[in-house]
């Protein structure tokens, strides 16, 4: 019997020396910067935050796509570090209390690094709550400075700026219309007020009067009162900063109502959408806009591949998102590790990414080092390509 309790009494020993070890583990685990137990998974989860619903949907539907897309590529050819990348989307709905509420899903679900955002005013929320997690963002239609003039570092950019763009389009209205008078519009929302604060700053450095300077309600069904005030001080171009579902209404109605100057809109009017809601009229409005991948030599076979996986061509900004996902999957391969903190160090360190927007580097703020902007003319119900600047900043035709 005493043998008999002496054994029993080391295999109490060794069975309390087991859990101890198992809650140690667990504590470990729990204690973790976040994203590191995740990595440990069966995939490796890159979240998508985006609009799935609202009257953005279609584009935050087409980010996912191009998404989707970037990973079936990157684990046909065996995934990262022996493991699968797997897409989680959230819907953030382009508003600010819902993208932090998608943000903080998107941590709790476990992805180690996100690749998404589309309204500004959506990803500077979502920001904050990715930098508390230690899990960088790679953004793909999110252009507002704030996003990477925050001092974080774990926020990148596929995309160019709103400041880049802004300048961009006042040079384009005078040196290529050769604008006198312009009326800029937003919306007040976070990207568009700070693209038309952007475009206006330059038109007035370069000599252009701003003749109206003010925002619509996003939503509303008319806006033949603000048309009409802006027709009344006969700019020679009207340039909207806001969303395409607001886009396609006001040259609709600006037609209706007799305005015939040049009517343009930035590049959150670039989607189709556009022309389904301005019929007609959209014809001629010109867009200032990253190039679109029709328009990008390296994006064709992911054209191809979209049209055949979606029944459809790719809208704006799915072959950023595309980008971003493989620039997040690269930074992966170089650290050797799923872990968020090595995912950041490494994509500090791209330089020279091939993307298929062209080649991909940041500057240490984050940002694309060389962001490139086109403009595009709508004919006959689709976008062709208009004209874009040379070395020397001369506008010049696109072919």
């Amino acid at each position: 019997m005493i043998a008999q309790n002496n054994d029993t009494s080391g295999a109490d020993r060794v069975l309390r020396k087991t859990t101890l070890a198992a809650l140690a583990a667990l504590a470990v685990l729990a204690g973790m910067a976040p994203g590191l137990a995740q990595s440990q998974g069966a995939t490796i989860k890159i979240g998508v935050p985006v609009p799935l619903s609202g009257s953005s949907a279609n584009a935050g539907t087409d980010i996912v796509n191009g998404a989707k897309l970037a990973a079936t590529k990157i684990n046909a050819a065996g995934g990262v570090l022996g493991k699968q990348i797997e897409i989680v989307p959230e819907d953030d709905a382009c508003d600010a209390q819902t993208a932090v509420q998608a943000a903080q899903k998107l941590v709790d679900a476990g992805v180690v690094a996100v690749a998404g955002g589309y309204c500004s005013s959506a990803a500077l929320p979502e920001l904050t709550t990715f930098h508390r997690a230690g899990i960088p963002y790679v953004l793909d239609a999110s252009t507002n400075p704030k996003l990477t003039e925050m001092g974080y570092d774990n926020v990148f950019r596929t995309i160019g700026r709103d400041d880049e763009q802004g300048p961009f389009a006042a040079s384009f209205m005078k040196n290529s219309l050769h604008a006198k008078r312009a009326a800029v519009i937003n919306d007040n929302t976070t990207y568009s007020k700070g693209l038309a604060d952007n475009t206006v700053e330059a038109l007035k450095k370069g000599g252009v009067d701003v003749v109206y300077d003010d925002a619509i309600t996003p939503g509303q069904m008319d806006y033949s009162p603000t048309l009409t005030r802006v027709a009344a001080l006969k700019p020679d171009v009207i340039y909207y900063t806001g969303y395409f579902s607001e886009a396609g209404l006001l040259v609709k109605e600006a037609r209706q109502v007799g305005l015939k100057m040049t009517f343009m809109g930035g590049d959150a009017t670039n989607d189709p959408t556009l022309m389904k809601t301005a019929g007609p009229a959209a014809n001629d409005m010109i867009i200032t806009t990253a190039p679109l991948a029709q328009f990008l030599s390296a994006a064709h076979g992911y054209v191809d591949d979209y049209t055949k996986a979606y029944g459809q061509g790719p809208g704006p900004y799915s072959v950023y998102e595309y980008d971003a996902v493989g620039v997040t999957a690269k930074a992966i391969a170089d650290a050797k590790s799923a872990t968020p903190a090595a995912i950041t160090a490494a994509l500090h360190k791209v330089t020279n990414y091939a993307g298929a927007t062209g080649t991909i580097g940041f500057n240490p703020k984050g940002d694309r080092s060389v962001a490139v902007y086109i403009t595009v003319i709508v004919r006959d119900g689709a976008f062709a390509p208009y004209q874009k600047q040379d070395a020397g900043g001369h506008w010049m035709t696109m072919k």
